[in-house]
């Protein structure tokens, strides 16, 4: 990856002789005498962007559980071409990281012997002791743009889907490599179809198969009670997705279809309804449905290393109700999820589209589940947001291992965020804080295995973004 490195290095060194050059005049000088119809011209008509971030997560678990701290930063560029012979476009991005200082991530906890959950994943989950040699070949692809608003995109690229999307939770999203088309040629009515082969998530600098990708984080356990055993035993070639959404007037509907060769078939579809504006104010009603049921072996023939058993289904259902203004927004949710069995997608992809959904847990894995939250959204100025979301989660009892893949009790969640956007000379600039508290309700019968990293602690993002 040093070669990366030194590219990406290169880049950066070019932007600021360019604009240093420009901002001395230079530029405009060469520019009256320069010949415009060379390669060099036409690679200057291309998009330059960038991406800097810093990040600081830190998790306090319970007395005498161990606490964790991390701090890293990175950067990245990218470069989009101008079109090609009127239809195509070529883009590539590239970033790489540092840890700064963090707790040892990989020492276990000594109570539990469980690991670090959360800042582990800043960087790359397979080698907690690499604090450098962290980079990445993230968006190379060809896009070809045909009618008034469609395109087709050809590999590695920003996934955009209810289960497999970038997900901010780490210092780098999720990426796929796949093909994308995107249809756009009727109003009101768009058109989403995707073929993936291959996954880099979120906490890794590899590209992997999609089987390989499933098990990257902790597996949790099986319907036995025994440790999962599906991680590098998984077999999954490609997923296939096709998405719809219509829009008119006062309501979206949404109806998607992903297909994951070999493991499951989920079918989500969502409905909302939105109102005239009324003293600036709109009311707002929503409703989520998603039905799973596995395909093929469910990633092995033996049952004891398959992530999905043959005979598992799923049903959820996710509705909202809230109002929303320029300056203030709040939304009642809840979500069920039946005893039929768990639902089930893997963490590493993306993060999940229920209304219920609240930055830092997840309610994958999880079967006879009711959760029910409250968001608000304050905006006392265009540049600062303000949210304070707090939630309801009754879980199927940490021993029932058939409905509760990860051995997480009922508990309560608690999210403070503050963001805060940049303006004028600093524009692209924003620093996010998040604060989560979770706490136990649900029985743990004294064992902290099922509270640690998961109920009874303390989490806190502070992050920095700077976009160019």
């Amino acid at each position: 990856m040093q070669n990366l490195r030194l590219l990406l290095t290169t880049v950066f060194l070019y932007i600021a002789f360019k604009n240093a050059a420009y901002s001395q005049g230079i530029h405009s000088h060469l520019e009256a005498v320069k010949d415009t119809n060379t390669l060099n011209h036409f690679f200057e008509k291309g998009r330059f962007y960038g991406h800097a971030r810093s990040y600081f997560s830190a998790t306090l678990n319970q007395k005498n559980l161990t606490d964790y701290y991390a701090y890293g930063i990175g950067a990245g560029i990218g470069y989009q071409t101008p079109m090609i012979l009127k239809h195509f476009q070529l883009g590539l991005s590239g970033f790489f990281m540092f840890n700064i200082a963090s707790s040892d991530l990989s020492k276990p906890d000594e109570r539990t012997g469980q690991s670090n959950r959360y800042e582990i994943g800043l960087f790359d989950i397979e080698r907690p002791h690499d604090h450098e040699d962290l980079d990445r070949l993230e968006e190379l692809f060809i896009k070809y743009h045909f009618g008034k608003k469609s395109s087709l995109t050809l590999g590695r690229q920003v996934p955009q889907t209810p289960f497999i999307n970038p997900q901010d939770g780490r210092m780098r999203p999720t990426l796929v490599e796949g093909a994308v088309l995107k249809l756009n040629e009727l109003k009101n009515f768009s058109i989403h179809a995707e073929y993936t082969w291959q996954i880099s998530p979120r906490s890794t600098v590899r590209w992997m198969d999609i089987g390989e990708s499933m098990g990257v984080y902790p597996v949790g356990i099986g319907v036995d009670g025994k440790p999962s055993q599906y991680k590098n035993n998984t077999s999954s070639k490609f997923i296939g997705i096709l998405g719809a959404s219509y829009q008119l007037k006062h309501w979206n509907i949404q109806l998607w279809n992903q297909y994951t060769d070999n493991i499951h078939h989920t079918i989500f579809s969502k409905i909302e309804w939105k109102s005239p504006s009324h003293l600036g104010k709109n009311w707002m009603i929503g409703a989520q449905m998603i039905r799973q049921f596995t395909v093929g072996n469910g990633g092995n023939p033996d049952e004891l290393l398959t992530y999905n058993l043959p005979h598992n289904r799923a049903t959820v259902a996710s509705v909202r109700i809230g109002q929303q203004s320029p300056k203030f927004e709040w939304f009642l949710n809840a979500t069920r999820t039946t005893t039929e069995g768990r639902y089930l997608m893997p963490r590493e992809w993306g993060r999940e589209p229920f209304y219920t959904f609240l930055p830092r847990e997840r309610t994958e894995g999880m079967g006879d589940l009711t959760a029910t939250t409250v968001n608000t959204f304050f905006k006392p100025h265009k540049k600062l947001k303000i949210e304070a979301s707090g939630g309801y989660f009754q879980l199927a009892d940490v021993k029932n291992a058939a409905l509760n893949k990860y051995g997480m009790p009922s508990y309560s969640q608690i999210n403070l965020g503050l963001t805060y956007q940049f303006d004028n000379y600093l524009k692209g600039l924003n620093v996010l804080l998040l604060m989560v508290r979770k706490d136990k309700i649900g029985e743990t019968y004294n064992n902290d295995r099922y509270v640690f990293n998961k109920v009874n602690m303390t989490h806190i993002n502070f992050i920095v973004n700077y976009h160019y």
